[in-house]
């Protein structure tokens, strides 16, 4: 090793009962004054507080609206106040709301839909029906069933449009703006905006907001508790990867511990706590064998001999200390009791007598239980591996370990531990100089090229070597760097005199170790004004480093084979991995008094029929029910078909001709006919190649072009085909970003392989795709047309899909992507989506609602929610009366920050259109980055599981294994391809429509068998999918530096979840152009 000195070369450098009659029981946790003023409304709806729990009475207990929107402007006059807004007496709604707001209207007509008007004058009262979940079967059984009203039909709706109602529904007649433009940054407004347009919608402008919402206390604000379990659907029984835990029955002690000298690592405090205990145990520690957190918590089973106390602990280093010798330390390791961990509370808590889940407890009992598995396998998060658990390559010097992850979960049956089996990538332990060829793929005698010196510092900063060249002394370093010379040009001083010895020369004097590889750099370890100089053959990378950048596509695949396994071999090795823990002589366990179940719990779980799904008349088949969660379009037409009158297409593979392009295209036009649309077969303009390097050229030249052609005729152009060689690279992104954010056009791109194997499924599947960006709709809920839907069809409804995706955890820069989507008919199958830039890591979303001043309008209100809702009135004539916000991505640690901040945007956005206008709000987390897992109680029952093995498609659980007291259910709404489905986890936040467990259910698994690119039942709400497709498709508009960096789903890695007031400036997206927003784009 080489020390470098001051004159030597610059170097280079993983998640109680009501106690009133007729109503669900529940009770919503007091919230502070302040965070009344920020939410802008009250959880309504009869729950409650303290003992005026319970139900749909007359919500006399709660506080008056009123005084929570007598703060800022935009929330005055609050819904439902208790002076009717209308002049008639109060009269009451579900759950003692009073009146809410008064209805209102624009004078403006319906905007028409594609080619099929949909008017929706509904009545102002609804009387409410009985209602079938399911489609009854034919009328020899002695069940009848209306027949469907068609998209394509003039449809009567239950309520009346509100464009017959009242002039101004939002705002004040004598003041009238424009309508807020793009979510990622403030429109500028032109002269015809600024005088108003005739038949544009009427906003009120507020003051600007206090800065970021931050609650004193979310602890304060009570997430609705379960109105009950659902009945609906057939009842079965399935098993669950969760372990009853025996609630131990002792006294916890928590101690601070702390640690001289500090250390930042857990496993150097691991290590001396372990020390300390074998040599004090029996003397000092009264027999206690406690459990540590790594840090600075200690747990004990009862108390201490002492309150304070300090220990001496000599510690045998790892490390080779100078001459090879072991070094001895001494730490000083100070303990002193803390607090008793109460258990009373965590039983009180599992009986649905307190409300708020001692974290303190379950923190305590979770440590217990790492406690082992810490020493004898690899800790990443919750999870464990081991290379003797199994391991395999997954290319360029990675390698994947199995293991397991582990957690205590309190349920509705007590206690459980949550076990599933797991895999990651770790570096594999290799010479530095076979990792970098393997990283490389290239012959080491070659010299490096700039290239490949930035992939090498990418993939080797950080990790851990040990050097091979001194015998057994493998003394460990940090790699900070790459040299930016060559070894054989580095030298450095030897002497005060400044004698240079080349690094060569001093590794075959001192070591006699040749350097064979003298045209590659060294790698420099510590750090970079003390770095040292390492030929990169003397080192060997430490084994155990899990690898946290990201894969590539070879090496995704690769992982996804290891853990994509049957339901039954999961389930087998589940049980294995809990029979080889022997948690029964876990001795922190059994010191602790923790007892574990071997066996996984059996559930009992309902079936949710599918729906009934519409198609247009002029099929064969004008209706469908889908069998195992999925069907085909053979003998079906889409049930509103798109028109495509002027196309034209792009060929950037180089080898396909353009005649194979243009043919292929035809055989596509053919389909989309075939399925339902109106679809010009000509192109505009003939097919053309172009360079995939000059694609921004070609696509402007190319669009120039066509639009001297269509311009004249007053036509637009409607889709652009685009041939692509493969999947890798920038092109796409490059193509879609110039698309939809600067010629405003949207496109459908298929790879060259399809174009050589044209296959008539891809055909079909494509032509899906292309009906929903054209504005068509591919299928509907026949429950919708009917108007049916519980707790959606009685009112006018929006329904919304969010998700933030983040940058990979190795790319510090890149921001964060936010995205919202909101349905925008009546039938729930059209979805506008918005996209924004926010701080690196922010979860929570920052474009919601937000105000600005505007020269000439003043303050200015706008942000997602505002232009979704705004759109929804354009494209149905009427206003949302309900909001059902299905929010992607969030993890239960930030349920409380992220609710708190995203239900204020919400209201705000709804006050800013006008002062009485307040639509109920439920808003649902779904979670799909979890690991519970259900099987069949019988895999060899074929009534039980579908062909892949798995649970049957609309599998609801809402018992057992579920929150103790507060509404949440596991669905698994989509049939298995391989491995092991994983159902959805949906939460309830937030209920001001008082939704049943039935009605909620049945709605997010009906909604499943909507998403637009498919005929197979999605595993996640579409909303909730569209939104992650939107947010990982607006990563591709930043710039290409900062886009490289790709992109993970929401929930990996640790995220930041503070206000406005903490973002650094973000560079906003390009704005998508108005015609792509009105689209589903992201499909």
């Amino acid at each position: 090793m080489v020390r470098k000195r001051p004159t030597d070369l610059p170097g280079g450098s993983e998640s109680s009962k009501s106690q009133e009659t007729g109503g669900r029981a529940g009770a919503q946790r007091p919230l502070t004054q302040q965070q009344l003023q920020h939410l802008g409304g009250y959880q309504g709806g009869g729950r409650g507080s303290g003992s005026q729990r319970g139900g749909r009475g007359d919500g006399s207990s709660r506080i008056s609206r009123q005084q929570y929107y007598s703060g800022p402007p935009e929330f005055q006059q609050g819904r439902g106040g208790h002076h009717n807004q209308q002049g008639g007496p109060q009269t009451q709604r579900r759950g003692g709301r009073g009146p809410g707001a008064p209805a209102g209207g624009l004078s403006r007509p319906p905007t028409p839909e594609l080619h099929q008007a949909t008017h929706a004058p509904y009545q102002t009262a609804v009387t409410t029906q009985a209602v079938s979940y399911g489609r009854p079967g034919p009328p020899s059984t002695g069940w009848s069933r209306p027949p469907a009203l068609e998209l394509h039909q003039h449809v009567q709706s239950p309520y009346q449009s509100d464009a017959t109602i009242q002039p101004v529904p939002y705002g004040s007649p004598t003041e009238t703006y424009t309508e807020a433009g793009s979510s990622s940054q403030a429109p500028e407004p032109t002269p015809s905006e600024v005088t108003g347009k005739i038949q544009q919608l009427v906003i009120e402008p507020e003051a600007a907001p206090s800065e970021g919402m931050q609650p004193a206390s979310s602890k304060s604000m009570r997430f609705p508790l379960r109105p009950g379990k659902g009945s609906y659907g057939t009842k079965c029984i399935v098993k669950a990867n969760h372990f009853f835990v025996e609630l131990p029955d002792k006294d916890l002690h928590q101690y601070d511990v702390t640690i001289t000298p500090e250390v930042t690592s857990r496993g150097v405090n691991r290590a001396v706590m372990e020390r300390l205990v074998k040599l004090y145990r029996e003397s000092h520690l009264g027999k206690r064998l406690p459990a540590y957190d790594g840090r600075k918590s200690l747990y004990t089973a009862g108390p201490l001999p002492f309150v304070s106390k300090e220990f001496k602990v000599p510690l045998i280093d790892e490390e080779d200390g100078p001459g090879g010798t072991r070094r001895e330390r001494e730490f000083r390791v100070a303990i002193k009791l803390a607090a008793r961990a109460d258990l009373h509370h965590l039983g009180m808590f599992l009986q649905g007598r307190q409300a708020d889940a001692p974290q303190e407890a379950l923190q305590v009992l979770d440590i217990v239980l790492r406690e082992l598995p810490t020493t004898r396998y690899c800790p990443v998060g919750r999870s464990f591996y081991s290379p003797d658990l199994g391991r395999r390559p997954l290319g360029e010097g990675l390698e994947s370990w199995r293991g397991f992850y582990q957690s205590i979960r309190p349920t509705q049956m007590g206690l459980s531990l949550n076990i599933d089996m797991s895999s990651t990538a770790f570096i594999e332990p290799l010479p530095v100089i076979d990792f970098v060829t393997q990283l490389l793929n290239k012959d080491v005698s070659r010299p490096l090229s700039d290239a490949d010196r930035v992939k090498i510092k990418k993939a080797l900063r950080g990790i851990k070597v040990e050097v091979t060249h001194r015998g057994n002394m493998r003394r460990k370093y940090r790699i900070s760097g790459l040299t930016s010379q060559a070894t054989r040009e580095l030298a450095f001083p030897v002497d005060e005199r400044g004698t240079m010895k080349s690094v060569v020369e001093y590794f075959k004097e001192t070591y006699g170790f040749v350097i064979q590889h003298t045209q590659w750099p060294c790698l420099q370890v510590g750090n970079q004004q003390k770095a040292n100089y390492l030929p990169m053959e003397v080192c060997k990378i430490v084994e155990g480093q899990r690898y946290s950048k990201r894969l590539n596509d070879k090496q995704i695949s690769e992982l996804l084979k290891v853990t994509c396994q049957r339901p039954r071999d999961r389930e087998c090795d589940i049980l294995q991995t809990v029979h080889h823990n022997a948690y029964a002589e876990d001795s922190y366990a059994n010191e602790f008094g923790i007892r574990i179940s071997e066996n996984l719990t059996k559930v009992e779980a309902r079936i949710l029929p599918a729906p009934w799904l519409k198609y247009h008349d002029s099929g064969r088949e004008k209706d469908c029910l889908p069998q195992v969660g999925q069907w085909n379009m053979m003998n079906k037409k889409m049930v509103n078909g798109g028109t495509v009158n002027s196309w034209i297409c792009i060929n950037f593979a180089r080898n396909v001709q353009d005649s194979v392009a243009r043919n292929f295209c035809l055989e596509l036009a053919q389909m989309c006919v075939t399925s339902g649309m109106t679809f010009s077969p000509e192109p505009v303009l003939p097919v053309v190649s172009g360079r995939p390097d000059q694609v921004e050229k070609v696509l402007k030249a190319r669009y120039h072009d066509v639009m001297t052609r269509l311009q004249p005729q007053g036509r637009e152009l409607d889709l652009l085909i685009v041939i692509l060689p493969d999947n890798n690279g920038s092109l796409y992104g490059d193509l879609k970003r110039i698309c939809e954010t600067d010629l405003g056009i949207v496109s459908q791109c298929c790879l060259q392989k399809h174009v050589y194997r044209v296959s008539r499924q891809y055909l079909a599947n494509v032509a899906l795709k292309i009906n929903v960006k054209v504005g068509g709709s591919n299928t509907a809920l026949v429950d919708a047309l009917n108007w049916k839907i519980p707790f959606v069809s009685d009112k006018p409804t929006i329904i919304f899909g969010a998700d933030v995706t983040h940058p990979h955890p190795g790319e510090d820069s890149s921001p964060s992507i936010a995205a919202v989507v909101a349905s925008m008919d009546l039938q729930i199958t059209k979805y506008a989506g918005l996209v924004s830039a926010q701080a690196h890591r922010q979860e929570l979303i920052q474009d919601l609602y937000k105000t600005w001043q505007d020269p000439v309008r003043g303050t200015v209100t706008g942000g997602m929610i505002k232009e979704l809702l705004v759109s929804f009135y354009k494209a149905t004539n009427h206003k949302p009366r309900r909001i059902i916000f299905y929010r992607d991505g969030v993890s239960e640690g930030q349920f409380y920050q992220v609710l708190l901040y995203e239900l204020d945007a919400i209201r705000k956005a709804c006050a800013s259109l006008g002062p009485n206008y307040h639509p109920e709000v439920t808003f649902v987390v779904v979670q799909k980055r979890h690991h519970t897992r259900l099987f069949a109680n019988n895999h060899n029952d074929k009534h039980a599981v579908d062909r892949s093995g798995n649970i049957l498609p609309g599998t609801v659980v809402d018992s057992k294994i579920c929150h103790p007291t507060e509404f949440d259910f596991y669905l698994c709404s989509h049939a298995g391809i391989q491995g092991t489905s994983r159902p959805a986890h949906y939460h309830v936040l937030w209920d001001e429509n008082n939704f049943t467990a039935d009605a909620l259910q049945s709605l997010t698994n009906n909604l499943c068998y909507t998403y637009a690119r498919c005929t197979r039942s999605v595993s996640i709400v579409p909303p909730a999918y569209y939104a992650h497709l939107a947010a990982f498709r607006a990563r591709f508009y930043m710039e290409q530096e900062t886009a490289d960096g790709g992109s993970m789903a929401s929930g990996a890695g640790a995220r930041n979840t503070r206000g406005p007031a903490a973002n650094v400036a973000v560079r906003p997206l390009p704005q998508l152009r108005e015609n792509v927003k009105r689209v589903m784009f992201y499909c």
